[in-house]
């Protein structure tokens, strides 16, 4: 069995956007998934693609994912926070051009944590990841604007917080074999998206089951069934190959 290892955005109990879970339906969609047997572990033994291993990812690195940190400590599950560097020189709002409305119109539940605030995390035990520089469609970008996005983030975020950067992931869950060649140069560990690629595991391409505000208990326990997740990595696959 692949682990499973689940991807968030925002954590936030008065803001009803897609991408916001509420704290309640964090704990609930954990204490489930550990009561079906899932073993919280650090990030990296999920590398290996073996074992019934849960583990919890936060791309964008918003400010209201400190909110789940009770949560997460309370259940001993581990998590990865995966942050843009050019966002962490401010803190300011995610605003890439999928979601600049929604952060135009709600600026302080979109902020982003700045460098002071992702190393108090850090001293927390989460592992602080590379979501690159800019947020960017990796597969659109030529070679040079590539490796600058992949290994100038990794490099800051060394430098910023003192601790190696081991883990990427791809925003959008955008990739493709360039991309994981990249990622690899880069000198990640390892690197997440999303669906992955059926039939084989890659550490270069880890799936992740995306969570968001609209999902109940049916959605989530469908999304994280250890059937259906082959079948959405191959969906996934087909679509791109159109």
């Amino acid at each position: 069995m692949q682990p499973l290892v689940l991807c968030y955005h925002g954590v936030s109990d008065s803001w009803s956007h897609s991408l916001a879970v509420t704290t309640r339906a964090l704990e609930r969609q954990l204490r489930a998934l550990l009561r079906r047997g899932y073993r919280p572990v650090p990030a990296t033994e999920t590398l290996a693609g073996r074992g019934r291993l849960l583990h919890v990812t936060f791309d964008d690195a918003y400010r209201n994912v400190a909110d789940a940190l009770p949560t997460l400590e309370r259940l001993e599950v581990q998590a990865t926070v995966f942050a843009c560097t050019g966002y962490a020189v401010d803190g300011r709002p995610l605003d890439v051009p999928e979601v600049a409305s929604a952060a135009a119109a709600n600026p302080e539940h979109m902020a982003t944590m700045n460098w002071d605030e992702l190393r108090a995390l850090a001293e927390r035990g989460v592992e602080i990841g590379s979501h690159t520089i800019s947020h960017p469609h990796l597969p659109r970008l030529d070679d040079r604007e590539l490796e600058h996005e992949l290994l100038d983030s990794r490099t800051a975020l060394e430098d910023q917080l003192g601790r190696p950067c081991r883990l990427l992931a791809y925003p959008y869950g955008d990739d493709d074999e360039r991309v994981y060649r990249a990622a690899q140069q880069a000198g990640y560990e390892g690197a997440f998206s999303l669906r992955g690629r059926a039939g084989q595991h890659d550490r270069y391409a880890i799936p992740r089951v995306d969570i968001y505000r609209k999902d109940n208990a049916v959605h989530v326990w469908l999304k994280t069934s250890f059937l259906r997740r082959p079948a959405m990595a191959a969906a996934a696959q087909l679509r791109a190959l159109r």
